[in-house]
C-alpha cells in the first residue's frame, strides 16, 4: 500500500537530514593553506582619528598616544625576534692565536666587517629600551600626577601599558638568555680596539655602555624599577593594570592563547615591579587594592606559560624574586612544588571530546546548508536572529580552538621546564641531551595519543570554519552593525532624553558624541523632529525610528571611541567628586555594561581569518633556539627525531594504532606528490625561490661573493693547471687530411694527446674547479632570468599606476592619438606620482618618485647583470698563458698549441672518450658546469670561431660522418665516441649562443657592424725585389 506524502512534508524531511551529524572517525589535520590565504587588515592604528571630530577631544588625544605606543610595541616585537633568532657569528670567525700571527690584521678587519652591522643592531636595541622605558615612565608619571589621579583612564589605555610591561619582561629574559650576543660584541670590541676604530671618546663610552648593558642580567627590569620608584603613586596605576588583567582573565576576556598568557605575565611582572623599596604589595592587598589570593589561585592552576618561542616562564618566579617574599612566603601556594591538573591533558580529553562533538554537530548543520548543498537562504533573506546565531557560532568556535591550542602549548611549556631523567623514565639514556629529556623521553604513550587527537581536532575544525569564512564574515559584519546601530539609535535615546531634560550637560555631550561617531541614519542624518532631542516624551502613537541593516563593520578607531566614551559613563572615576555613573538610572547602566562586554570581541571577529589562524597556531612546537643556545655552539641544529611533531608522528608509526594512522596518510601523500617534482636537482624553480627570498640586495651580495670565488679559481688553481697542461701539449698538432679516414685520425689524436689523456688530476681536481666556475656563472644567469620574470609581473601590475597604457585597437576612421588621450584621461586618477605630488607630504613625494624610478629601471627593460659579470670575469683572464704569443703569420695560430682553445680541445677529446660499464661519465660527475666554464673562457678570449674550426673532436666527427666507419682504436669504440662528440657539440653551441647574446649586447651601440680585420695579400717573389 502506497503512502501519500505532500511536497511540504518531503521538503521538511530533507531539511531534517541537514541536522544529522555524520562523523566518519577520520580526523582532518590539514590546516588552512596559509600561502594562498588572504587576510585583510582593517586596523588603521588610529590614523583616521581626526575624522571623528565630533567625539570627545581627550579620547582623540588618547588615540594619538595609543598610535605611537603601538608603533613602539611593534618595534619591540622586532627586537625580540632579533634576539631570539641570534646565532653566534664570532664562533664561525677564525681567532687570532698570538700577536705574532702574520694574518692577524686581516682577521681583525674581516671580524669588524662581519660583526659591525650586528653590533649596530645591538646598539639600536640598547637605545630602544632606554626610549621605551622613558616613554612608559613618562605615561605613568603623567597619569599619577596629583591632579590626574582621580581621572578616568580607559581599559584600552591600561591594557596598552600592560603590553609594555609584557614587552619589558620578554626583552629582558631574551637578553639574559643569549650568551652569543655578549660573545659577538666582545669579539667585535677586541678587533675594533686593535684596529683603533673607536678613537672618539663618545664612541668608546657608548661601546662601554653596551658592554655593561649586555653583561648585566635583568638590566631592563632594574632600570624600569629604578625610574618607577621615584614616581609618587606609581603603585596605584600598576595596581589598576594588574586588576584589569585579573578581571579579563577571570571573565575570559581574551580570545587568542597569546592574549591569555600575556595577562598572566603582566600580573606576575606587575606585582614584581610594585613590590619594591617604596611600595609593598602585601599592604596593598590588606587595603583590598589588589587581590593576591585570586592571583595565587591563577598561578597555581597555570604554573608555566610560554614566554617567546621555546622559552618559558614559571609565574611563581616573579613572586619568589619580589622584595618582600621571604617574610610572606606562607601566603602563597603557587610557589610550592606540585603538578597542576592543567597539565594533565589525558584527564581533559573527556571534556574536549564532548565539546568537539557538540560543536561539530552544530557547525555541520549550517555548513551543509550554506556551503555544501547551497540550500541556505540568500544573504538578503536572512533575519537578524539567523545572523546572530552565525555570529555566536563563529565566536564559540574560535574560543574552543583557542582553548584547545592553549592546552597543547601549556602542556608543552610545562614539559620543557620539567625535563625527565633516567630515574623517572627508564628509556632515557644517561647521555641524553637537555632538549631530548624535555621532549623525546618526557611524554607517556597516552599523552602522545592525546596530543595527536587534540591537534587533529584543532586543524580539522580550522579547515571547516575556514570553508565558511565568507558566510561568517557577512554574518559578523551584519550583526555588529545591527547591534551598534540599535544600541546607539534606540537604546541610548532614552538616556539622552533624560540627560537633556535634567540638564546633565556632560552626560548629554558624551551620548551625543557617541551617536554622531557611529550612527548611520536611515535618511542620512539624525531626525530633527525627534522629541528626545528636546527632552520631551514621545507622542501617544510613538516615534518610529527605522534602523537600517547593512553588512558593514565599524573601523577600529570608531570602535575604540565608542567603547571608551561608554566606559567613561559607567566608570568609578570621572575627574570630579561626582561620577557620571551616578547620573544614570539602573537599567541604562546595565544596558551599557552589557554592550561594553559584548563589543570586546568585535575587533577580533572583524579580523576573522587572522584570528582563526592565531588561535590554531602550533608553530611553537618547532622552535628550539633557546635549547640550541644552551649547547654553546656544540649543536647548529637538533636532529628531527628530537622535535615534537616528529616524535608524535614516529609514535603513531611505531604503535600502528589504527585510529591514529588516519592522521598521517593523506597529508604526507599530498606533500610528497607536490615536492617530488623538485627533488634530486637544483635548477630554475629553486633559484626563483632564492631570488624572491634574497631580493636585489641579497642577490648582489651573493654574486659579489661568487665573483671572488671565480677570480680565486681562475687566477689560482685553474691557471696553474693550464700552465702545466700547456707544457705537455704537443707544440704543433695539425688536423689530418680526410684521406687518412676516421680510424686513422682517432689513432693520430690519441697518440698526440697521450700525455693529456693520462694526466691523473685532469678528471678530478682540474675538472672540479672548472665545474665550480661554470656553476657559479650558471647561477648568476638563472638568477637574472628569475628576477626578470618577477619584474615583468611587477611592471604589468604597476603599469596602470604609472600611466603606462597598452596600445589600443583602432578601427578605420579613428585616430590613435585621440583614442589614447581619452584612455589616459580615464585612468588619470590611478596615476600615483602626480596624485601624491599634489596631496602628499615631502617625504611621501620623495618615496613615490624613487619607487616610480625603481619600477621603471628594471632588468627586463634591457639592463643586464650577467653582461656585467662576464665583463668582470674577462678582467680575470689577463695572464698571457690564456692567449699565447702573437702569431708568426700576423693573422692567427693554426697548428700551434699555444692558445687556450687548443688546450680545451684536448680536454674535450679526453671526456668524449667512452668509459667502461661500471665507470662514471663526465656528465654524471660534473654536469653542465664544466662545459659552461670552458665555453665561457673561450668566448671571453675571443677564440670561439677558432675553436669551432680547429677542434680535434669536431674534425673527427666531420670525417667519420663522411666515411661512416666503426672500429675499436686503442680500446676506444669509434662510433660511441663520435656520438658523444655530437652530443657535446650541441651543448657547446647552445652555450656559445647564450654567451654571444650577452657579449654582443654591450657592443651593439658602439659597433653597428661586425668588426673585420683587413690583411694585405701576399706579394709574389718576382715582385718582391722591385
Amino acid at each position: 500500500m502506497t503512502t501519500t506524502v505532500t511536497l511540504e512534508d518531503a521538503l521538511s524531511n530533507v531539511d531534517l537530514l541537514e541536522e544529522l551529524p555524520l562523523p566518519d572517525q577520520q580526523p582532518c589535520i590539514e590546516p588552512l593553506p596559509a600561502s594562498i590565504m588572504f587576510q585583510p587588515n582593517f586596523n588603521t592604528n588610529f590614523e583616521d582619528r581626526n575624522a571623528f571630530v565630533t567625539g570627545i577631544a581627550r579620547y582623540i588625544e588618547q588615540a594619538t598616544v595609543h598610535s605611537s605606543m603601538n608603533v613602539m610595541l611593534e618595534e619591540g616585537e622586532g627586537y625580540a625576534i632579533m634576539l631570539y633568532t641570534w646565532r653566534s657569528c664570532s664562533r664561525a670567525i677564525p681567532q687570532v692565536k698570538c700577536n705574532e700571527q702574520p694574518n692577524r690584521v686581516e682577521i681583525y678587519e674581516k671580524t669588524v666587517e662581519v660583526l659591525e652591522p650586528e653590533v649596530t643592531k645591538l646598539m639600536n636595541f640598547m637605545y630602544f629600551q632606554r626610549t621605551a622605558i622613558d616613554r612608559f615612565c613618562g605615561e605613568v608619571r603623567r597619569l599619577c600626577h596629583q591632579e590626574r589621579r582621580k581621572d578616568f583612564v580607559s581599559e584600552a589605555y591600561l591594557l596598552t601599558l600592560g603590553k609594555f610591561i609584557n614587552m619589558f619582561a620578554v626583552l629582558d629574559e631574551l637578553k639574559n638568555m643569549k650568551c652569543s650576543v655578549k660573545n659577538d660584541h666582545s669579539a667585535y670590541k677586541r678587533a675594533a680596539q686593535f684596529l683603533r676604530k673607536m678613537s672618539e671618546p663618545s664612541s668608546i663610552q657608548e661601546s662601554q655602555n653596551l658592554s655593561m648593558f649586555l653583561a648585566n642580567h635583568n638590566k631592563i627590569t632594574q632600570s624600569l624599577q629604578q625610574q618607577l620608584e621615584v614616581i609618587n603613586g606609581y603603585e596605584e596605576l600598576l595596581a589598576d593594570i594588574v586588576n584589569l588583567c585579573v578581571e579579563y582573565y577571570e571573565n575570559k576576556m581574551y580570545l587568542t592563547p597569546n592574549e591569555k598568557h600575556m595577562l598572566l605575565k603582566v600580573m606576575g611582572f606587575g606585582l614584581y615591579l610594585m613590590d619594591g623599596n617604596s611600595s609593598n604589595i602585601y599592604k596593598l592587598d590588606a587595603k583590598k587594592r589588589i587581590n593576591l589570593t585570586k592571583i595565587d589561585k591563577f598561578f597555581k592552576q597555570l604554573q608555566v606559560v610560554p614566554l617567546f618561542g621555546d622559552m618559558q616562564i614559571e609565574l611563581s618566579r616573579y613572586i619568589k624574586t619580589s622584595a618582600h617574599f621571604e617574610e610572606n612566603k606562607s601566603r602563597w601556594t603557587c610557589t610550592s612544588i606540585s603538578s597542576s591538573p592543567q597539565y594533565n591533558i589525558c584527564e581533559q580529553m573527556i571534556q574536549i571530546r564532548e565539546d568537539h562533538m557538540r560543536f561539530i554537530s552544530e557547525l555541520a548543520r549550517y555548513s551543509n546548508s550554506e556551503v555544501v548543498t547551497g540550500s541556505g537562504r540568500q544573504e538578503s533573506q536572512k533575519t537578524d536572529s539567523e545572523y546572530s546565531k552565525l555570529f555566536d557560532l563563529s565566536l564559540q568556535g574560535i574560543q574552543l580552538l583557542s582553548q584547545w591550542s592553549g592546552h597543547v602549548m601549556e602542556v608543552y611549556s610545562w614539559k620543557l621546564v620539567h625535563p625527565t631523567d633516567k630515574y623517572s623514565n627508564k628509556e632515557c639514556p644517561d647521555n641524553a641531551e637537555e632538549y631530548e629529556r624535555a621532549t623525546r623521553y618526557n611524554y607517556s604513550c597516552e599523552e602522545k595519543f592525546a596530543l595527536v587527537e587534540v591537534m587533529a581536532m584543532i586543524k580539522g575544525l580550522q579547515v571547516l570554519m575556514g570553508r565558511m569564512e565568507s558566510v561568517f564574515n557577512h554574518a559578523i559584519r551584519h550583526t555588529i552593525y545591527s547591534m551598534l546601530q540599535d544600541f546607539s539609535q534606540v537604546t541610548l535615546r532614552e538616556p539622552l532624553r533624560h540627560a537633556i531634560k535634567k540638564k546633565k550637560n556632560v552626560i548629554q555631550s558624551v551620548l551625543q558624541a557617541i551617536r554622531k561617531t557611529v550612527c548611520d541614519w536611515e535618511a542620512g542624518r539624525e531626525p530633527h523632529n525627534d522629541p528626545a532631542l528636546r527632552g520631551e516624551k514621545d507622542p501617544k502613537g510613538g516615534f518610529d525610528i527605522k534602523v537600517p541593516r547593512r553588512a558593514v563593520g565599524p573601523s577600529s578607531t570608531q570602535l575604540y571611541m565608542v567603547r571608551t566614551m561608554l566606559e567613561s559613563l559607567i566608570a568609578d572615576k570621572s575627574g570630579s567628586k561626582k561620577t557620571l555613573r551616578s547620573g544614570l538610572d539602573g537599567p541604562t547602566i546595565l544596558d551599557i555594561e552589557r554592550f561594553h562586554r559584548e563589543s570586546f570581541f568585535f575587533t577580533h571577529l572583524l579580523n576573522f581569518s587572522e584570528t582563526l589562524q592565531m588561535c590554531c597556531d602550533l608553530s611553537q612546537l618547532w622552535f628550539r633556539e633557546f635549547f640550541l643556545e644552551l649547547t654553546m655552539g656544540r649543536r647548529i641544529q637538533f636532529p628531527i627525531e628530537m622535535s615534537m611533531p616528529w616524535i608524535l608522528t614516529d609514535h603513531i608509526l611505531e604503535t600502528k594504532e589504527a585510529s591514529m594512522m588516519d592522521c598521517l596518510q593523506t597529508l604526507n601523500l599530498a606533500y610528497s606528490s607536490i615536492f617530488s617534482t623538485y627533488r634530486n636537482f637544483v635548477g630554475p624553480p629553486h633559484i626563483k625561490v632564492m631570488c624572491r627570498l634574497l631580493g636585489y640586495q641579497g642577490i648582489a651580495v651573493v654574486m659579489e661573493e661568487l665573483l671572488k670565488v671565480v677570480k680565486s679559481l681562475l687566477q689560482g688553481t685553474i691557471m696553474q693547471y693550464v700552465k702545466t697542461l700547456m707544457e705537455v701539449m704537443p707544440k704543433i698538432c695539425r688536423l689530418p687530411r680526410h684521406e687518412y679516414g676516421s680510424p686513422g685520425i682517432l689513432e693520430f689524436f690519441h697518440h698526440q694527446l697521450k700525455d693529456i689523456v693520462e694526466y691523473a688530476e685532469l678528471k678530478t681536481v682540474c675538472f672540479q674547479n672548472l665545474r665550480e666556475v661554470g656553476n657559479a656563472m650558471l647561477f648568476c644567469l638563472l638568477s637574472e632570468q628569475s628576477l626578470s620574470q618577477e619584474e615583468v609581473c611587477d611592471l604589468l601590475h604597476a603599469a596602470p599606476f604609472q600611466n603606462i597604457l597598452p596600445r589600443v585597437h583602432v578601427k578605420e576612421g579613428e585616430r590613435l592619438d585621440a583614442k589614447m588621450k581619452r584612455l589616459e584621461q580615464k585612468y588619470t586618477a590611478l596615476h600615483l606620482v602626480p596624485l601624491i605630488e599634489r596631496l602628499g607630504t615631502p617625504q611621501q613625494i620623495a618615496i613615490a618618485r624613487e619607487g616610480d624610478l625603481l619600477t621603471k629601471e628594471r632588468l627586463c627593460c634591457g639592463l643586464s647583470m650577467f653582461e656585467v659579470i662576464l665583463t668582470r670575469v674577462r678582467g680575470f683572464l689577463d695572464d698571457p698563458i690564456w692567449r699565447g704569443p702573437l702569431p708568426s703569420n700576423g693573422v692567427m695560430h693554426v697548428d700551434e698549441c699555444v692558445e687556450f682553445h687548443r688546450l680545451w680541445s684536448a680536454m674535450q677529446f679526453v671526456y668524449c672518450i667512452p668509459v667502461g660499464a661500471h665507470e662514471f661519465t663526465v656528465e654524471q660527475c660534473f654536469g653542465d658546469g664544466l662545459h659552461w666554464a670552458g665555453c665561457m673562457i673561450i668566448s671571453l678570449l675571443g677564440q670561439h670561431r677558432r675553436f669551432d674550426i680547429l677542434d680535434f673532436s669536431y674534425h673527427l666527427l666531420k670525417v667519420q660522418k663522411h666515411d661512416g666507419k666503426d672500429e675499436v682504436i686503442k680500446s676506444v669504440p669509434l662510433k660511441k665516441m663520435v656520438d658523444r662528440i655530437r652530443r657535446f657539440q650541441v651543448i657547446n653551441n647552445e652555450v656559445f649562443s647564450i654567451l654571444n647574446k650577452y657579449l654582443k649586447a654591450g657592443d651593439g651601440e658602439n659597433m653597428p657592424v661586425e668588426h673585420v680585420r683587413c690583411f694585405q695579400p701576399p706579394i709574389h717573389q718576382s715582385l718582391a725585389s722591385s
